[in-house]
């Protein structure tokens, strides 16, 4: 009797489940009433290419295949144009690689080359546009591509993956010189009209990690969740189908990627340029009236630090949504975005590893600026000591997260740490009593100073409370008396100055002694990587003379 009483609540829910799923992806626009040969062409379409986080190109280009896919620095492409030149760069293929590196800025050559990896069975590699020639060469390596599409830019870089794999085969998706050697287009027009065959196996996305705190890990993708993960962001976030969307995000890593595929999947029209420019981004918004904007958090800090003559030039009146993801923002940058442009402002807390966990919607930000809003949807986060025991609101553990967006594992055959069904994302964090989210930090970020705990994001936001401060990143730095003490580098905003001890008496005014730092350095900016991340690595060295740099002698 209990069973039978089980199936019938599972049941129930299940069926509660898709009904919700069903009216959300209704007012989206993603299910909506088409001709009966449009039905039948996207069937067409999934039966061949399955289901991918490029299988909404495919779709689109069936529902509706005049519209425009993409608007970029060359111009603007239809889906069935996107469809078609994918097919034909796909059918290009004399063997079928296991990997396809693509090393790309934001334009059409990385959305083409992406779909034709996946319709060849092969694991598309988005590869960092920040890299250095030895990073590349090691990721390509350890990848086993053999195959590699990338900009004329990054040429330098790629002549030091030669030597590590014998037969790479090289591709040029954009260049200026015509003479940089073999590139997609002419491979396409040799090509146009051939449909490759359907593939063996279902190509898979490989996103790599930020690499902030070392070499970037390979994570593989085949899916994100399916309709109800769609249905979990369109609930938060208001993107409608066949609407336009400026894609500013880097879409090699996996915010900008998701952002892509989401739009691939609405029949939204994308537009992109391959560098990020603060003021031609709102001036995108503005001729195309971009219903979305997609950004990393330090893009939305640089419009924001325009001057205000330049952003009184924007009014951005079609904007719903700016969809922001990667790390924290200035609490400064928010107020001012929204009280300029209304309120529009999403903020979500993604990772590779997993995909969608929460989202702020502007409400929120309003309410708490810091915060990653609410889970979405279907993820349950959970916030666990050091012996994963659940803890109370407002207390700061680990964070865990289940869903059934979780990746394959990394493509070195290692995963992420589980407790039971849920995975840590390796971030410290809390939950405050309206069940808001608030990320302080890597868990490898916490210093103990003293026998005290301190988190540097807190310090870092404290700092940016400062009318002089800029931008600050705090970090941890051998200390003989202390263990360890903070460090800051501070940038100063353009014509402002400040001491390094009226920094420090502005952090001791706000928070615990312990937590001021000892060492204030200023620099001109902070080292960032491709999607705006600060690496700390790369900040300059601060020594504590009382401690040791090497054995005695």
């Amino acid at each position: 009797m209990n069973r039978v009483k089980h199936l019938a609540i599972t049941g129930a829910h299940g069926v509660k489940h898709t009904i919700w799923m069903v009216r959300i992806l209704c007012s989206a626009g993603f299910l909506a009433l088409l001709r009966p040969d449009k039905y039948v062409r996207m069937i067409a379409a999934l039966l061949r290419l399955g289901a991918s986080p490029l299988t909404g190109i495919g779709l689109s280009a069936a529902r509706s295949p005049r519209a425009t896919a993409i608007i970029d620095e060359r111009g603007s492409l239809s889906w069935a144009a996107l469809e078609n030149r994918s097919d034909a760069l796909a059918n290009s293929n004399t063997r079928e690689p296991a990997t396809i590196g693509i090393l790309c800025r934001n334009h059409r050559g990385l959305v083409e080359s992406l779909a034709a990896a996946t319709k060849t069975g092969a694991d598309a590699l988005l590869l960092n546009t920040g890299f250095s020639g030895p990073q590349l060469a090691e990721v390509l390596v350890r990848e086993g591509a053999t195959t590699i599409v990338y900009d004329e830019e990054f040429s330098g870089l790629v002549a030091h993956a030669r030597d590590k794999i014998e037969g790479l085969i090289e591709l040029i998706a954009w260049c200026e010189d015509t003479s940089a050697g073999k590139t997609i287009d002419e491979i396409i027009t040799v090509n146009s009209g051939n449909r490759p065959p359907k593939p063996k196996k279902a190509g898979r996305i490989i996103l790599l990690t930020s690499g902030t705190t070392g070499t970037p890990k390979g994570a593989r993708r085949s899916g994100g969740g399916g309709a109800g993960a769609l249905a979990a962001m369109f609930e938060r976030i208001p993107w409608r189908a066949e609407q336009t969307v400026v894609i500013a995000a880097p879409m090699f890593h996996a915010w900008g990627f998701g952002q892509m595929a989401v739009a691939a999947s609405m029949t939204c029209t994308m537009v992109m340029r391959r560098r990020f420019d603060p003021e031609a981004t709102l001036a995108m918004v503005d001729e195309h009236g971009a219903r979305g904007l997609a950004l990393v958090p330090v893009m939305l800090e640089r419009i924001m630090d325009l001057p205000g003559e330049v952003l009184d030039n924007h009014q951005m009146a079609t904007l719903r949504f700016a969809t922001i993801s990667g790390s924290r923002m200035r609490a400064d940058a928010v107020r001012d975005f929204m009280d300029r442009f209304g309120d529009v402002v999403y903020n979500s807390y993604n990772a590779t590893e997993a995909g969608l966990i929460s989202t702020a919607v502007p409400a929120d930000l309003r309410a708490a600026p810091d915060t990653a809003g609410r889970p979405a949807a279907g993820t349950d986060v959970r916030i666990l000591d050091e012996n994963f025991e659940e803890l109370a609101a407002g207390d700061v553990g680990k964070i865990a997260v289940l869903s059934n967006s979780h990746f394959e594992g990394y493509s070195s055959g290692e995963t992420k740490d589980f407790h039971g069904a849920f995975m840590l994302t390796g971030d410290m964090g809390t939950l405050d009593r309206a069940g808001r989210l608030f990320v302080v930090g890597r868990d490898d970020d916490m210093i103990v100073s003293g026998g005290e705990n301190v988190f540097p994001l807190e310090v870092e936001e404290t700092l940016h409370q400062h009318p002089s401060v800029l931008e600050a990143a705090v970090l941890g730095v051998d200390d003989a008396q202390y263990g360890q003490r903070l460090a800051a580098f501070v940038v100063l905003r353009p014509g402002q100055s400040a001491g390094a001890d009226e920094l420090k008496a502005h952090v001791k005014a706000q928070l615990a002694g312990f937590k001021a730092p000892r060492d204030v350095v200023f620099l001109d900016s902070l080292p960032r990587n491709a999607t705006g991340k600060v690496v700390k690595r790369e900040l300059p060295e601060v020594r504590d003379p009382g401690v040791p740099t090497g054995p005695a002698s």
